[in-house]
């Protein structure tokens, strides 16, 4: 939310490949059917005489969703390749030859360090037993493929509103006919949430949040929220004006949503009702792109037409 404000190109494209991305990360789960390290040593008949090797957990082990891809992985594998092309969209028009070979060094550093994070992701993600080393490496390659075809989907950039309200339904409509649909074949796709509650080490870890409808939910949110403040009154009017090219007018967006963002994190959703936790959770995920894309921004364009105002 907070690149939006930055560079409106490449923070718009982060959320549409971090959303997709995701929501393609809950399809390739619920096919994949792929069990997590912390469950499957305790059920597996592979080691005798209940030799099962003993596997550390932590409180954030016990997510409750299928395993395979690793959404972690894939998640960052997305959102850094956007960010690396994006940088290096910059240098690639440099022509002469000490620029050209600053580029290549560019090239390199920056793709060295998108494989230091994500080698750093995988690694932590199969050190706490959630994931198994072929999901991560599995996360990482898709959520590449997923950045790879948004490089050539511009029309992300001129998305009416109408455009986000069908994308949201047609993703919702489909993940909840795949579910239904399998379900009507007995075929359970949250199987995997009892197996985390009968293993995990402690039953505190266990939250609602990790569950694949309330992953859903949230993405659902952000795209609908990003929706609302990109095509609202208050964008159009503080981020194409003339304020928008200031550097004191983006700096001071960057710390009030920051700010704001904080105060979004203290906002507990009550966890007793499932479809409740979903609906807020839903509300919550889209009122924080549109605050921070829209209403943050039109605020401290205000106030700085006012400060001006009584200058002169």
């Amino acid at each position: 939310m907070i690149p939006v404000e930055l560079n409106q190109v490449v923070g718009t494209k982060m959320i549409w490949v971090a959303v997709i991305g995701d929501w393609f990360n809950l399809i390739f789960k619920w096919i994949l059917f792929g069990h997590r390290p912390y469950w499957w040593v305790q059920e597996t008949m592979i080691y005798p005489n209940q030799s099962s090797p003993c596997l550390e957990q932590f409180p954030i082990t016990c997510e409750t969703g299928p395993g395979s891809p690793s959404g972690h992985a894939m998640g960052s594998s997305c959102v850094w390749y956007v960010m690396v092309t994006a940088a290096l969209s910059y240098t690639v028009r440099w022509k002469d030859k000490l620029a050209v070979t600053l580029h290549r060094l560019t090239w390199s550093f920056l793709w060295s360090i998108f494989w230091i994070i994500q080698i750093s992701v995988c690694i932590s993600r199969v050190f706490i037993a959630t994931h198994f080393p072929h999901q991560v490496i599995l996360g990482v390659f898709a959520g590449i493929l997923v950045a790879e075809a948004f490089e050539h989907t511009p029309a992300i950039q001129t998305a009416s509103l109408r455009m986000y309200i069908k994308t949201n339904l047609f993703l919702f409509i489909f993940a909840l006919g795949f579910y239904l649909s399998l379900k009507l074949l007995d075929i359970d796709l949250l199987w995997s949430v009892p197996k985390a509650k009968k293993w995990c080490a402690n039953p505190e870890w266990i939250n609602i949040d990790t569950t694949p409808f309330a992953g859903l939910v949230r993405n659902l949110g952000a795209l609908f929220g990003l929706g609302l403040g990109i095509n609202s009154e208050m964008f159009i009017t503080s981020c194409k004006g003339k304020n928008s090219c200031k550097l004191s007018f983006r700096i001071w967006c960057i710390a009030a949503s920051l700010a704001t963002l904080q105060l979004y994190n203290f906002i507990k959703i009550p966890t007793h009702t499932e479809y409740l936790f979903y609906i807020l959770s839903f509300c919550k995920s889209a009122a924080m792109p549109l605050t921070v894309v829209a209403l943050v921004p039109y605020c401290v364009h205000s106030l700085m037409k006012t400060t001006e105002k009584k200058l002169n």
